[in-house]
């Protein structure tokens, strides 16, 4: 078994106050993909380096199959890595990168040759073995260090944005390809991006992180459709939910000249934190046109029209807002019929798709 454990796990490094990591406690089981995502800074690399030995764990624990590993050296902790840069040993051909931790392992060569051709077959590698890095592509080269990673056989696979230096095509073959064979091995694996869809395509479960501080962690739909606070609800999804601090009145919130009308559990919770004010949320795909008439219509002043296909995101201000500093309102329209820039458009927000979130503190409302 090679469940993972975080337990109140922290890395501060000297001269910073503020901890990389903090008290990190997540649970990861045998064969899960889990992939840790936040914005730059927020402590993924740092988590993913301490579970690889790489960064000293200053505070609590981490256990990989129900044994504390936090003191141990990186070669002891039956892990395998594949890194941004994808390391590889230039002066050696694919085989011999793909072979070499084995080959430091004392492993007979005739043993060692069939792990790398199985592993080659799985990777699609097999005609490139006797050439060097320099001469693959970068999606090739990427695939040679998860070939290096799987011929280890570990307990652990752990990925540090392998895919960041792939054009935006490749990015997306490869991201398929590594979750398919995560899924044909089932080794429990941590994946680290800054890229939220990478995570929502390729995680059985998503981390959240901020600051060091894990916001949420759960599958992706769940991530998508009760965020837990306003962070994640603006992190998680492209294009991102539509936030916006409103008043409450009878029944609802003011978004422009429109009634929200709320749930009793949000409004209660309101009631209960003496809130006057409440962060709407409300994701692009939550509006639809209004009726002709409809009384509680939102109008959306259209400035820009981004049309990708069968999609168009509408970026617009309401009436009641300066255009110059107002943040855009994004919604998505048909792409075979969308509204052009300069026209006025009616738009109502679908029942019981709205978030609410405490303005203050960020958490969720009811």
């Amino acid at each position: 078994m090679a469940e993972v454990q975080y337990i109140d796990a922290s890395r501060l490094y000297p001269g910073n106050p503020i901890p990389a990591v903090n008290q990190l406690n997540l649970d990861i089981a045998d064969g899960e993909f889990m992939v840790l995502v936040g914005p730059s800074g927020s402590g993924k690399s740092t988590a993913l380096r301490m579970l690889a030995g790489l960064e000293d764990v200053d505070e609590g624990e981490i256990h990989i199959g129900g044994k504390d590993v936090s003191t141990k050296p990186p070669k002891d902790r039956d892990i395998a890595m594949v890194f941004q840069n994808y390391a590889l040993y230039p002066h050696m051909s694919v085989a011999e990168n793909m072979g070499f931790a084995l080959k430091l392992k004392g492993v007979p060569k005739a043993e060692r040759a069939q792990k790398v051709r199985e592993a080659a077959k799985m990777l699609d590698l097999e005609p490139y073995l006797d050439r060097k890095p320099k001469a693959l592509s970068g999606g090739q080269r990427q695939r040679v260090a998860m070939g290096r990673a799987i011929v280890r056989e570990p307990s652990v696979f752990l990925m540090d944005e392998p895919l960041s230096n792939l054009d935006a095509k490749l990015r997306v073959e490869t991201r398929a390809n590594i979750a398919a064979l995560q899924a044909r091995l089932g080794t429990t694996t941590i994946y680290v991006t800054h890229d939220q869809v990478e995570a929502m395509t390729m995680g059985h479960r998503v981390a959240v992180l901020k600051d060091g501080l894990l916001q949420q962690a759960d599958t992706p739909r769940a991530l998508y459709d009760r965020p837990t606070n306003a962070f994640v609800a603006g992190f998680m999804g492209s294009p991102a939910m539509n936030l916006r601090d409103v008043d409450l009145v009878n029944g609802g919130a003011k978004l422009g000249g429109a009634l929200v009308v709320l749930s009793k559990p949000v409004l209660d919770a309101a009631a209960a934190a003496n809130l006057s004010k409440i962060t709407l949320g409300v994701r692009p795909e939550s509006f639809h046109i209004a009726p002709d008439g409809a009384a509680d219509a939102l109008k959306l002043h259209v400035n820009l029209v981004e049309e990708l296909g069968a999609d168009a995101y509408v970026h617009g201000t309401m009436p009641e807002e300066d255009e110059l500093n107002a943040k855009q309102l994004v919604v998505r329209f048909d792409g075979r019929v969308p509204p052009r820039i300069g026209e006025t458009v009616s738009v109502e927000i679908r029942p019981e798709e709205e978030h609410a979130f405490n303005p203050e503190t960020g958490e969720r409302l009811g």
